[in-house]
């Protein structure tokens, strides 16, 4: 099957596909509008005549909610990474689309979507045990939100009905984390399993898990006591990738001197574990393994810091939480913010202000004594 292109008016083109009749099997043509550049209205010509070829081309009247995620989806995978991906697929195809998937696109309307957003608020977990959390189906709100927009650009819908929808009103979570006694309490307990040096890592230098599960033994440098965060391990499915960072640079965390001697242990007591199996471990080797040096899973890192975390009396936090409670503990101790920003990695200062705004207003208070008992005694006494 053909196609060709002819411009409307400018910024403006008609692309003319033949496309086989389902009934007969002859050949119509059918037009689609496109709004961009002639090289862009040439490349989307392309596209859905390799649709037409390839048995996938389904007419925009036809096309249900569903079927249009699965093209959007695909559309989008290589401008996402893996695990972002999988989350847009659970989000929409397990979410959104048991409720209004099997609507055509252009009976989809605004009053239907909200009717959708209500009903995983009331009923929505796979489980059958109630509903969503509000901040899940804002999730679902943002996703499709970004699918229909570009709905609208292939000129499937008119306009997008998800914009008209109310986004559910979510509450902003508490952040949990460890004081300083609960962390030094979690090392003391830990320090016997394969959790503590991940645990070490998180609590005392704030690095997130991926970036700690990354780490390789020449990344840290033990005379100059720091380490250099280059890249993040993320796993989708059972498979595990090593990226660049969450802010997409790398960054040099300074190391207290108990954390170098914990991590001068840890690499004597693993090179001696793995010369016993064979295992000639270097430089290359990863800071956190397996007896046979292979790389720790994400999700195995986590199960089981959920499961000797459960054996305790501290507080069920997540393994994440370890880097917010490094992160409230420095600015309790009065680090600046920005000294602070750039331990943790953040792109930018104002995530750190926002993220730790609670910690702010006792820091003020105590900034105002400061100040204050600087300037009363420096004042000279009054004369009698």
């Amino acid at each position: 099957m053909k196609g060709h292109i002819t411009e409307r008016s400018p910024g403006k083109w008609g692309i003319v596909i033949d496309v086989p009749d389902p009934e007969t099997g002859k050949r119509r043509r059918k037009w689609h509008t496109f709004h961009g550049t002639k090289r862009q209205a040439e490349t989307e010509c392309a596209r859905l005549v390799a649709e037409v070829n390839g048995g996938n081309y389904v007419e925009p009247a036809k096309t249900t909610v569903r079927d249009y995620f699965i093209r959007w989806l695909k559309h989008e995978k290589s401008n996402v990474s893996p695990k972002t991906h999988q989350r847009y697929e659970e989000l929409l195809l397990k979410n959104v689309a048991p409720v209004i998937g099997a609507l055509t696109l252009n009976k989809l309307t605004a009053a239907r979507i909200d009717g959708a957003w209500g009903h995983l608020l009331e009923s929505g977990r796979r489980d059958g045990k109630g509903g969503l959390s509000p901040r899940t189906v804002h999730h679902c709100r943002r996703v499709m939100l970004t699918a229909m927009d570009q709905a609208v650009k292939w000129d499937l819908l008119k306009r997008n009905p998800v914009a008209l929808t109310r986004p559910p009103k979510v509450e902003k979570q508490q952040m949990e984390a460890f004081d300083a006694p609960q962390t030094a309490i979690m090392l003391d307990d830990f320090r016997e399993n394969r959790v503590f040096i991940p645990a070490l890592l998180a609590a005392l230098c704030g690095l997130r898990r991926g970036e700690i599960l990354a780490l390789r033994w020449r990344d840290i440098d033990m005379a100059a006591a720091t380490i250099a965060v280059r890249q993040s391990a993320e796993q989708v499915g059972t498979v595990v990738r090593y990226k660049e960072t969450k802010s997409g640079k790398s960054r040099v965390v300074a190391l207290s001197s108990s954390v170098i001697e914990e991590l001068k242990r840890h690499r004597l007591a693993q090179a001696e574990e793995q010369l016993k199996i064979g295992i000639r471990p270097d430089d290359a080797s990863f800071v956190v393994a397996q007896i046979d040096g292979s790389p720790l899973k994400p999700v195995s890192l986590t199960h089981e810091w959920t499961r000797l975390l459960a054996k305790t009396s501290l507080p069920r936090i997540r393994f994440h939480d370890l880097r917010h409670s490094h992160a409230t503990q420095l600015l309790a101790a009065g680090v600046h913010p920005k000294i602070a920003s750039e331990r943790l990695g953040h792109s930018t200062i104002g995530i750190t202000l926002d993220l730790y705004s609670h910690v702010m207003p006792g820091m003020q208070a105590n900034a105002a004594e400061q100040v204050d008992a600087a300037i009363q005694s420096a004042r000279k006494p009054a004369t009698k």
